[in-house]
């Protein structure tokens, strides 16, 4: 009898043990299935992310072409890095501006400002042509090439053109005219929070061309004070500003008045080896010029042996000393009393003529 309760109890057991892994299985199968249903789905959405947005000038792109195009890094930022790259099916080079997923602003605001920057178009803006969002998050700006280079190889270089009052009049009165439009021509002002010779492009004529114009929009909080923070190191930052989200029409102006200077001296805008005579920054080096009454300090000389070499426009030392006295008003460590914008174009244009 003992024997008999026994082995129906241990039958008993083994049904349940079966029941149980029989269950068991199925659960995890039914678990397994939903993750693969859940990972599927999470990647046909991540798939949909990809996109390309395409504005005036960009008709032309594709996302084939820009992931394809054969690219050389001409620049590295914190927030990303700048491509030359060739595209091939329309043999065109453009300009790739790959912004690091983690220092985006939030996608719906991305979204709107990309949207809104988009839209803008002067002679001497650089349009944006096109953008570009990865499934991994990754962002692409699409902007034309232009050969001359910038400002800062212009200036540096010092091969002649750079002296030539005509380059410096067609350039500054450009750079002005982009800046205006910028903060006059759109419902409010755009503000370009990183304006600097390196972010002037030359064309074959020497027009300029501002390019990043509100980069900082696209940008969250961090990046943007880690591009401030770049744009102190460089010699550009107004004094007055201690958050990006702070930068005004005065604070683009102040950067404005330092490339004017730079136009004029072919000084950097900051001398990391000064001697005890001179300074740090460029506007207190140009300050202490004027109070030593050191004029020739204020100018490169060639710019007048350049008129005496058939410039296309005369140039006088009252021109250049009117050009230095509007630069570092632009330069005011007080902004409510730098010009604006308009008062900035009418006087360069008072100078040239």
């Amino acid at each position: 009898m003992l024997i008999l309760v026994i082995t129906l109890a241990s039958a008993a057991l083994l049904v349940l043990v079966g029941l149980y892994a029989f269950f068991y299985r199925k659960r995890v199968s039914e678990n397994e299935n939903k993750d693969i249903e859940s990972s599927e789905h999470k990647q046909e959405e991540i798939a949909q992310k990809e996109d390309l947005v395409i504005f005036q000038g960009g008709e032309d792109l594709t996302i084939c072409d820009i992931l394809d195009a054969p690219g050389e890094v001409i620049g590295k930022s914190n927030y990303g890095t700048l491509y030359k790259a060739l595209l091939q099916r329309s043999n065109r080079v453009r300009l790739l501006r790959f912004l690091r997923p983690v220092c985006t602003t939030r996608a719906e605001e991305l979204d709107e400002m990309v949207q809104f920057l988009g839209r803008i178009r002067h002679p001497n803006l650089v349009p944006l042509l096109g953008f570009y969002t990865g499934p991994r998050g990754e962002k692409l700006l699409v902007h034309p090439f232009y050969r001359h280079g910038n400002l800062t190889q212009f200036i540096r270089d010092g091969n002649g053109e750079c002296y030539k009052w005509s380059n410096i009049h067609r350039i500054s009165i450009g750079i002005a005219k982009g800046l205006e439009h910028l903060h006059t021509a759109q419902e409010k002002p755009i503000i370009h929070g990183n304006l600097k010779s390196k972010n002037i492009l030359l064309d074959r004529s020497y027009q300029p061309h501002i390019s990043d114009s509100g980069i900082h929009l696209l940008l969250n909080p961090t990046a943007g004070q880690e591009l401030l923070e770049s744009s102190a190191a460089q010699g550009y930052k107004a004094p007055e500003l201690i958050k990006m989200k702070d930068v005004s029409e005065e604070s683009d102006i102040y950067s404005l008045g330092v490339i004017l200077l730079e136009l004029l001296s072919g000084k950097e805008p900051i001398n990391e080896h000064p001697t005890p005579d001179e300074d740090f920054y460029l506007p207190n080096f140009m300050r202490n010029a004027v109070l030593g009454h050191r004029i020739a300090d204020l100018y490169h000389p060639a710019i007048l042996v350049s008129n005496t070499r058939g410039d296309e426009i005369p140039v006088t030392e009252e021109c250049i000393l009117k050009f230095f006295q509007l630069a570092m008003a632009c330069c005011s460590p007080s902004p409510s009393i730098r010009p604006n914008i308009k008062q900035v174009l009418r006087k360069l244009e008072e100078i040239i003529q």
